[in-house]
């Protein structure tokens, strides 16, 4: 079995480290990558095509893991050469999700749950194929939610409501305590109600949703864009946040 990657961002890579058989390989393409990217494919065990159509076709599992902004044109591009599966794993709405879905044969709605690098994330599949992905269950722990395309595009939406809007609340918060010298203390009386770990996840958060501000603010736009507006304000809120 052939696994492709378009895209090689953190996704792709620990993926990669997840899945291991003798009986799967792994191909992407250099072709328009960074050189942070080329450098990250460098460093790892995976066969490099000349262009992401050949990584296509060579595909019997083809994973989108872009930006949310570039997962629709992606899959218009590359889409039709796979005879495979088409497993995206973009932060998207459900209308994007659909929307591929009208360029794609075998399109499974995917999302990773959990942080991608810890020992033990999840992925959650949708669409009339997904069946077809459950033997990832053996690497990495992996649940069908429906037939349904566009499903688990939801689910995405509605966790990162919550998750993304947290963060930008707590790098206020931290802010805040930063400003006037007690970060430390605000860590201290924050770990009595909300566990010993706290400060240690909470600096990860925060680092995490910094470092990937743009991908993060992208996402958000995607929520808001799908929902009704007059019910998201919190979301807005996270957003001009994550913008600033």
């Amino acid at each position: 079995m052939i696994i492709g990657f378009i895209g090689f961002g953190k996704v792709s890579k620990n993926l990669l480290n997840l899945i291991r058989s003798d009986d799967i390989g792994f191909v992407t393409s250099l072709e328009g990558r960074s050189d942070k990217t080329i450098e990250n494919i460098k460093q790892c065990d995976i066969e490099i095509l000349d262009t992401f159509k050949s990584v296509a076709k060579k595909s019997d599992i083809l994973i989108s893991a872009n930006s949310p902004k570039n997962a629709l044109n992606v899959a218009k591009e590359y889409g039709k050469y796979v005879e495979g599966i088409y497993l995206d794993l973009n932060n998207i709405s459900p209308d994007t999700t659909l929307e591929i879905s009208r360029h794609v044969n075998n399109l499974v709605d995917g999302a990773i749950i959990g942080k991608i690098d810890s020992e033990n994330p999840s992925i959650y599949v949708s669409g009339e194929m997904a069946n077809e992905l459950l033997f990832l269950n053996e690497f990495i722990e992996t649940k069908k939610i429906s037939d349904k395309i566009g499903d688990v595009a939801i689910l995405k939406l509605i966790r990162s409501c919550y998750t993304k809007t947290l963060s930008a609340l707590l790098i206020e918060s931290f802010e805040l305590a930063e400003s006037h010298g007690l970060e430390n203390e605000f860590f201290e009386i924050m770990a009595l109600t909300e566990g010993e770990e706290f400060k240690d996840k909470s600096l990860s958060r925060i680092n995490n949703t910094l470092s990937a501000s743009k991908r993060k603010s992208e996402e958000l736009e995607e929520i808001i864009n799908y929902f009704d507006k007059n019910e998201l304000i919190m979301v807005k809120a996270a957003l001009e946040k994550l913008n600033r």
